[in-house]
């Protein structure tokens, strides 16, 4: 990598943070020790689903001592005041909010994607009372209270507040109807242009009634839906954390496949849904992709958008600017030509969600699900990507393909016979509450699964 390269992209390093990794286990253990409902069911999210609890923990309120405070700010905790609390987030790892206060309650919270669903698959019944009315921004129940210690669930839609807002008739209506909107949504059109306009018009209407950080939440909620629909592995996966009552709460992060047609307009919907970039990515001279990171705080939605691209592009502001089209595809932009738009017809790449990374892949494996050797297998990051599922491509997205001299013929009757690798669901296990990725890692396997490869 050139130094104009390396200074572009350094600004936006992350760095594994052990000591206060070590401070929130520590916290989160003493918890467990009081907490044996808690305990056993983290026990269940692991054996049943192959899910850590400290992956899911959303908050832990704790009484104020200046030890602790002060220990939260000697690792790298900012704070704030809120409704009497002060409220702890670290800026440079992934962990839950601290919320110290000036009583002896002690309380650990997990999210989870439906309270209703979580207090049914843990055998809980209509005498747990739900705090915040059905389709609310933020729904919150107790599964357990004893000795001061308190442990909940809590379910949030674009909002990090604690208490739930009340919910009106018009917003539950306006919910449900943006909710099937997104999920009827066209994806196939003549023109892919015509299908960024219409998604922006949805969107742009639920904004208008919900407000940017809703819609978000509603909008990606129909996109794991989607590509569930077409990915075995993501089915199964979803059966085991239905049954203890997750949905998909531990998803990491959300990756978009664009062509470089597209991707100006791929980043300006995704910036009309409240997410910001973050980090680049360039996989290299011989790879010829490249990638934006963007985040959405509000609903803590990490997208990963892949690109064709050239050495040059990268120190640019390729996520705006355009990018003209080139003679040759890369891994990318074939499996855009042969699939369609990632965020239209084809659907999401992969969702990639935490695990504990051997127990999952060993559960999914006895399942018939294989992952793929990983890609990455640092002490404070592990990722591997179960086996592509195989997609049929229409006869005409091949024909193109072989005339513009994207593929040979050879390639052109494999994929008619055998259709080409489409999606993943991808195993993370995240350590030290690192919140990067592994360049060399990804370039390997964006490799590894280009359609011109397989056999």
């Amino acid at each position: 990598m050139n130094a104009r390269l390396a200074d572009v992209l350094a600004p936006f390093g992350w760095e594994p943070q052990p000591a206060a990794a070590g401070l929130v286990g520590e916290l989160v253990a003493a918890f467990l020790r009081h907490c044996a409902p808690a305990a056993s069911i983290g026990g269940r999210l692991r054996a049943e689903a192959g899910v850590r609890l400290i992956d899911l923990v959303d908050h832990l309120a704790l009484p104020s001592e200046d030890i602790l405070e002060q220990r939260l700010a000697d690792h790298g905790f900012g704070h704030f005041d809120r409704d009497g609390w002060t409220v702890w987030r670290h800026a440079e790892g992934l962990f839950p909010e601290i919320h110290t206060h000036a009583n002896t309650l002690r309380r650990l919270a997990v999210k989870v994607e439906s309270v209703a669903d979580f207090l049914v698959a843990q055998g809980h019944d209509d005498r747990t009372l739900i705090d915040g009315g059905p389709l609310a921004q933020v729904r919150k129940a107790p599964l357990w209270a004893e000795g001061g210690y308190e442990f909940w669930a809590v379910e949030r839609h674009g909002s990090r507040e604690y208490d739930p807002p009340l919910v009106t008739l018009g917003q539950i209506e306006s919910v449900a109807w943006h909710r099937e909107c997104f999920r009827r949504r066209q994806r196939r059109f003549g023109d892919s242009q015509e299908g960024f306009v219409h998604a922006t018009q949805l969107i742009r209407a639920a904004i208008a009634e919900l407000g940017v950080d809703w819609t978000c939440d509603l909008f990606f909620a129909a996109e794991r839906e989607y590509w569930q629909r077409r990915n075995r592995a993501a089915r199964v996966q979803r059966s085991r954390q239905d049954a203890v009552g997750l949905g998909w709460a531990n998803h990491d992060h959300h990756t978009y496949r664009s062509s470089r047609e597209h991707f100006a307009g791929l980043i300006a919907v995704l910036e009309e849904l409240g997410f910001v970039c973050r980090e680049r990515f360039y996989g290299g001279r011989e790879s010829g992709w490249g990638a934006q990171v963007l985040e959405q705080p509000n609903c803590r939605i990490v997208i990963f958008a892949d690109v064709d691209m050239t050495p040059a592009e990268v120190s640019g502001d390729f996520a705006h600017q355009g990018l003209p089209p080139q003679p040759r595809l890369g891994t990318v932009g074939l499996w855009c030509q042969l699939h369609g738009e990632a965020f239209l017809e084809a659907g999401l790449h992969h969702l990639e969600c935490q695990f504990d990374f051997g127990a999952a892949r060993e559960q999914l494996h006895k399942l018939g699900v294989h992952a793929m050797r990983p890609f990455t297998d640092f002490p404070h990051l592990k990722q591997a990507f179960t086996e592509g599922e195989f997609w049929s491509v229409d006869e005409g997205r091949i024909e193109q393909a072989l005339a513009r001299g994207f593929i040979t013929p050879e390639q052109a009757e494999l994929f008619r016979q055998a259709g080409a690798i489409g999606s993943h669901l991808e195993i993370l296990q995240r350590d030290d509450g690192y919140k990067g990725f592994n360049q060399t890692g990804i370039s390997e396997i964006i490799a590894h699964t280009d359609p011109r490869r397989q056999s």
